[in-house]
């Protein structure tokens, strides 16, 4: 999560002095916030990349902000002089407004400058997930190495158990439990804490892994991770892995897809798969599953 210091950083980076760095301790309150509320370890410092940068815009001081500002700032163009994308702009309101709604509850600020900039109409991208075969290609593909071996754990936890890859490259050994069968602690996007059994050829790869690392799961403490790596890191290996096996484009979202996909090919319900991706809804399963599969006539 991003610190204190990390906020100086940005907000000097951006030409913030004086007055604005008053605001920091209630920067960094927000973002604890924002950590606790989502459970992503990104996103707090996304949001605040995106804070210093609007309030560089109005001298500093976010209280003067107006709802031009916000604007202006959401649909406006990036430091690198191209329009934004809708995806970027829903992003950027997202922080804005997450930083308003955290000051007006505090009384920081009198009234949210972002509640009258709309939103632009983003069409949600077609998910894709991988049929038995092209997974198949991607796993013969890993190499049969230290490095090789942690990532096809990575990749089988991803199609056995529908877990984002923050998810997965945050667990740690103490999240893993026996009971009869082996069970995950996890806290998923939204905040909330699930636990599942983990189905056995993912923890086999797991066991695999560690042993290949020279660090058995029985010598781990209940705070060290099981995969050393960053998600970003993780990200470029799948790319050169996807490449390899004919499979251009593949993303680490794609593999969360392709565990909705082939559970679903097994007769599994839009409730089984629901609860496999941690859907509060059985509606937004059946919505993801109707973009993956196309609407029947």
């Amino acid at each position: 999560m991003a610190t204190t210091t990390d906020l100086v950083s940005r907000a000097r980076s951006e030409g913030i002095t004086g007055a604005s760095l008053e605001w920091l301790p209630s920067l960094k309150a927000w973002l604890t916030e924002v950590a606790s509320r989502t459970g992503s370890k990104r996103t707090p410092g996304e949001y605040s990349r995106y804070l210093a940068r609007f309030m560089a815009t109005v001298g500093g001081d976010p209280a003067e902000a107006t709802t031009a500002h916000v604007h202006a700032f959401a649909y406006g163009e990036g430091p690198h002089g191209r329009e934004p994308s809708p995806s970027t702009v829903i992003v950027r309101l997202a922080a804005l407004r997450s930083f308003y709604d955290f000051a007006r509850r505090m009384g920081l600020v009198a009234t949210n400058p972002t509640v009258d900039v709309k939103r632009p109409k983003a069409r949600p991208p077609v998910p894709r997930g991988l049929e038995v075969e092209e997974l198949q290609r991607l796993l013969g593909v890993i190499p049969d190495t230290v490095v090789g071996k942690r990532d096809r754990a990575i990749v089988l936890i991803a199609v056995f158990t529908g877990l984002r890859r923050q998810e997965i490259i945050g667990l740690k050994a103490g999240d893993l439990t026996r009971n009869g069968a082996v069970y995950y602690n996890v806290r998923v996007k939204g905040g909330t804490t699930r636990r599942r059994e983990l189905p056995q050829p993912a923890f086999n790869a797991i066991l695999d892994a560690l042993e290949a690392d020279g660090r058995p799961l029985e010598g781990l403490g209940p705070d060290d991770s099981l995969f050393n790596i960053s998600d970003v890191t993780f990200y470029a290996y799948l790319r050169k892995y996807a490449k390899r096996a004919g499979l251009d484009g593949l993303k680490p979202h794609d593999l969360r897809h392709t565990a909705a996909k082939l559970r679903r090919n097994n007769g599994a319900s839009i409730e089984d798969v629901g609860a496999l991706l941690g859907h509060a809804s059985i509606a937004t399963t059946a919505r993801y599953l109707a973009r993956m599969e196309g609407e029947a006539d």
